[in-house]
């Protein structure tokens, strides 16, 4: 009986001591209309609390964080935590009709989950249509108390978010596109922290984002690229930088003087202020993987500044070639997980679901009597197995399941393509019998803590690019990645399993692969798509149902009492 006793009084000891250091963080966004000047034109956008980016919230591991969102703007909306696991909190998600339905004009709903196991940086933004190109903000999540960073304690914490510009409403211009079925406009601008900074020749800039820094002090940088459909190489002039984390989990230190990030996707790096005092630009400009396609092709810039810099114009970092994807793929494969991180966890070496699915463009069928601006005169359209993904418009994926509707979604997602050719060859690119893609509502059914494999090819349908993927309520782990048709025999014995990176969002190759595995400890509906908002409307897309497991702890909860009513 002894032992007993002193097990459950060390076991009580413990979890005192782990809830003592939690808190309670609560805020209200407010969602509304701001008349907001870029590049010297004003425009009515959607924002939070009045700014771009909305307000960073920043919390510990282990806390608990409760946003009131009160929504009154003219648009439905929801609020993505993006990164977060939702365990147990699965109805604060926030995917339009995946996981919730809208909050309307002049409604609200409070997001109530917990920060788990995850340090780092993640982040939130708007997942209804294109408000995400104003709607979004940091999460910043810190070491709980007791525990501190795998590296060097910085001097200061800084977050830069890379954005997207459009002079004009964004939901306009997604709304013109998708009504004649055509590509949207690009962006006009690129951003740092809200600004385009000061390379915009049209333009004189009424502000520029500037860290101040001082001379041989560490600074642990937040990027996070919340642009919609742009991925970024991003610099700082004369400044060498180290990888420690990437979407809210630990890596081993990656030196490297260039960060390749695409949408969706957060690195945190340790800088140096190591130089001369002098001004320095931090530079962004498109990583455009896609050859032919048009893109702006400007650069976005914020200063890095030293005390008593004497130069009047910053010193411009030498940035990538637009089109390097040698460069780009250095940084995405070399990144290993920092296995001494205490929420790490050994890559699971059976598999129970073995997947390969392909992800790419394709068209759909115009309609009658409408003219379309795709190509053939069709719809653009995307799909993954050939599966272009409609979402329900009148209940969420995840109520459907709690409520057992049935004829929402059909669990048929196939776990191989339909047709087996040459996916990346570009010969293929405008083969009108492999452009056509169905408009399906079909997922994937796994069995609760089911290990996943699966493996992303990407297509040359259309055109070939980077696609990155985001899967919600989970990180996976990123087995290998390469160029070509995945081959099962020989690309498997290039599979890191013991210590690869784990993401939530991976840029798979432009004309290549990439082989994921996690395990679906979490049940209910998780969106996996495409993070170019260009291509989840157009079907880029599929949901994971994951089935309850047999302890309350692994079973989905029922829906808030305020949860939105379509």
């Amino acid at each position: 009986m002894a032992p007993s006793r002193v097990f459950v009084v060390g076991f009580v000891l413990a979890f005192l001591s782990v809830t003592a250091s939690a808190a309670i963080v609560e805020t209200s966004f407010h969602v509304k209309n701001l008349t907001a000047n870029r590049l010297c034109e004003n425009h009515v956008i959607t924002a939070v609390n009045g700014s771009i980016p909305g307000p960073t919230l920043r919390v510990k591991e282990g806390d608990t964080v409760i946003v009131h969102v009160f929504n009154k703007s003219p648009y439905n909306l929801t609020i993505h935590w993006h990164g977060v696991f939702q365990r147990q909190s699965q109805w604060a998600d926030g995917p339009e009709f995946i996981t919730q339905c809208p909050i309307r004009p002049g409604g609200n709903y409070t997001y109530r989950f917990h920060m788990i196991e995850q340090v780092g940086t993640l982040w939130w933004h708007a997942h209804s249509k294109w408000l995400r190109a104003t709607v979004y903000g940091a999460l910043v999540i810190r070491p709980r108390d007791g525990q501190k960073y795998p590296f060097v304690k910085p001097y200061r914490e800084d977050t830069i978010m890379l954005g997207e510009w459009w002079n004009a409403n964004p939901i306009d211009v997604e709304n013109a596109a998708l009504a004649v079925g055509a590509a949207p406009a690009n962006a006009d601008a690129y951003t740092i922290n809200g600004w385009p900074g000061d390379l915009f020749n049209s333009c004189r800039p009424s502000k520029i984002y500037k860290l101040d820094v001082v001379p041989g002090k560490t600074y642990l940088l937040k990027i996070i690229n919340a642009a919609l459909n742009t991925q970024f190489f991003f610099k700082i002039a004369n400044h060498n930088l180290t990888v420690v984390g990437e979407d809210a989990a630990y890596t081993n230190p990656f030196p490297t003087d260039v960060i390749v990030i695409g949408p969706g996707q957060t690195t945190d790096v340790l800088l140096t202020a190591n130089q001369s005092p002098g001004l320095y630009y931090m530079a962004a400009h498109p990583y455009a993987s896609a050859a032919g396609v048009p893109f702006n092709a400007n650069t976005t810039t914020a200063i890095l500044a030293y005390p008593n810099a004497t130069q009047t114009t910053p010193i411009l970092p030498v940035l990538p070639a637009f089109n390097d994807t040698p460069t780009a793929f250095a940084f995405s494969s070399n990144i290993t997980a920092l296995v001494t991180s205490p929420f790490w966890s050994p890559v699971p070496q059976t598999v129970d679901e073995n997947m390969y699915v392909t992800i790419g463009l394709g068209l759909s069928v115009c309609g009658n009597n409408q003219t379309c601006q795709g190509i053939f005169g069709q719809r653009m359209s995307a799909s993954m197995n050939n599966h272009s993904f409609a979402p329900p418009t009148s209940i969420s994926l995840l109520e459907a399941l709690f409520r057992n509707v049935s004829g929402v979604y059909t669990t048929d997602f196939p776990d191989q393509p339909p047709l087996v050719f040459d996916y990346v060859n570009v010969n293929n690119s405008f083969n009108q019998t492999l452009l056509m893609t169905p408009k399906l509502t079909s997922v994937k059914k796994l069995k609760f803590n089911a290990t996943v494999q699966l493996v992303f090819q990407n297509t040359a349908l259309v055109g070939i690019e980077n696609h990155p993927m985001h899967l919600h309520g989970f990180n996976f782990y990123v087995l290998a990645q390469g160029f070509g048709n995945y081959n099962p025999v020989n690309d498997s014995k290039k599979f890191n399993l013991v210590n690869p990176q784990e993401r939530n969002t991976l840029g798979v190759p432009v004309g290549g692969w990439a082989a994921i595995r996690f395990r679906a400890n979490n049940p209910g509906v998780w969106f996996i798509h495409c993070h170019l908002d260009v291509h989840l409307p157009w079907g880029l897309a599929t949901a994971f149902v994951v089935e309850n497991g047999g302890t309350p702890e692994s079973t989905l909860p029922p829906p808030p009492a305020d949860f939105p009513k379509c």
